[in-house]
C-alpha cells in the first residue's frame, strides 16, 4: 500500500506558475526532506522530495533556485579540480569564488503517508502499477525556511494533504524521477496524487507568502557621475522602471552575542533602473553615491 506514495511524488513535479514581472527574487537551496513516515520502496523518499521540490520552486518563477548540497559539492569538486593545474584551463575552466550564495535554505521533513485502497490503477514504475479510483490518501509535511546568515528558522509551517480537497489542476509531462510511463497530467484522478497535489500547493503558497517579511538588499558595484550599477539583475526580478533607494548601511549589533539584529540606512537618494541585465541594473545616476552603498527596494 505505500508504494502508492510513489504517486503523490510524481504530483510535485507539477509547475505552478506564478511568476510577474517585478518580483523580487531570493536565492533558496531544497536541502534534504527527511522520511519520518517510514515509506520505504525502490528509492529514497526524501531525496526524491527534494528533487522535485527544487523543481516546483523553479517552475514557480519567484526564487532564484540553487542545486541541492550534492550537486554544488560537485561543483566544488570541479572547481577544485580545474585549480589543480590537471584539467585544461582557458575560458571553460569552472572558478572558484563565483558560486552564487543560498539566502534562504528550506528543508522539511514527510510526516506521514496514508492510502486507503479504491478500484484498479493507471501508471507503471519499474514494475509497479499506481493509480486507483475511490478509496482516499492523506500526505503530511512539516517545512522549515532558514535564514542561513544566521542559521535561524525564519518560518516554519506543517500541512496535510487531502485526496478530498479541491487544489488547483496541474499537468506534468516528464519523468523527473526516472522510469515513470505514462500519461502523469492525469494524476489529478489518483487519491495519492490529489493529497499530494494539495500538499504541495500549501508548501509552496507557504514560501512565496513569507517573503514579504524577508529583507531585500543589494548594493552600489559601479558609481560614476553618468550612471550607477547596482548587483542586481534580471535573474533576482529587477526590471525596467523600479526604484530603489541608496545609501549608507550600518548594522546594529547585540554587544553581548555579537549577532546582527538590524540594519539601518541613511538614504543618500533615490535612483530609477533604465536597463537591466542578468546579473546586473543600470540606473539613473546619483551625486555623491559610492561603490558599497546599499541598495533597498524604495518606500
Amino acid at each position: 500500500m505505500k508504494k502508492i506514495a510513489l504517486f503523490g511524488l510524481v504530483a510535485l513535479t507539477t509547475g505552478l506558475v506564478f511568476a510577474e514581472a517585478g518580483n523580487l527574487r531570493y536565492s533558496v537551496m531544497v536541502n534534504k526532506f527527511e522520511n519520518k513516515a517510514n515509506w520505504t520502496g525502490r528509492w529514497n523518499l526524501g531525496d526524491a522530495w527534494g528533487t522535485v521540490f527544487t523543481d516546483q520552486l523553479v517552475q514557480s518563477g519567484k526564487f532564484i533556485v540553487l542545486g541541492e548540497a550534492d550537486m554544488r559539492g560537485a561543483a566544488i569538486a570541479e572547481q577544485d579540480f580545474a585549480a589543480s593545474g590537471r584539467a585544461a584551463g582557458g575560458k571553460k575552466a569552472p572558478k572558484i569564488g563565483r558560486m552564487t550564495p543560498a539566502q534562504l535554505l528550506v528543508k522539511g521533513a514527510i510526516t506521514h503517508v496514508q492510502e486507503t485502497k479504491g478500484a484498479g490503477g493507471g501508471f507503471g514504475f519499474k514494475g509497479i502499477t499506481i493509480g486507483a479510483n475511490g478509496g482516499s490518501a492523506e500526505i503530511n509535511i512539516t517545512i522549515y525556511l532558514v535564514d542561513s546568515a544566521t542559521g535561524q528558522v525564519k518560518a516554519s509551517k506543517s500541512v496535510v494533504g487531502k485526496s478530498g480537497k479541491k487544489g488547483l489542476r496541474l499537468g506534468y509531462h516528464g519523468n523527473a524521477l526516472g522510469g515513470l510511463t505514462g500519461n502523469v497530467g492525469g494524476f489529478e484522478k489518483d487519491n495519492m496524487g490529489l493529497a499530494a497535489t494539495d500538499a504541495c500547493n500549501q508548501a509552496l503558497e507557504f514560501l512565496i507568502a513569507q517573503l514579504d517579511s524577508i529583507p531585500w538588499e543589494g548594493s552600489v558595484a559601479l558609481a560614476k557621475a553618468d550612471k550607477l550599477v547596482i548587483n542586481r539583475g534580471t535573474r533576482e526580478g529587477v526590471a525596467v522602471g523600479m526604484k530603489f533607494d541608496i545609501g549608507k548601511i550600518e548594522e546594529i549589533v547585540d554587544e553581548d552575542t555579537g549577532e546582527v539584529i538590524d540594519s539601518d540606512m541613511t538614504k543618500l537618494g533615490t535612483v530609477t533602473v533604465t536597463e537591466v541585465k542578468e546579473k546586473v541594473a543600470y540606473t539613473t545616476p546619483l551625486e555623491g553615491a559610492e561603490k558599497g552603498m546599499g541598495v533597498h527596494p524604495a518606500k
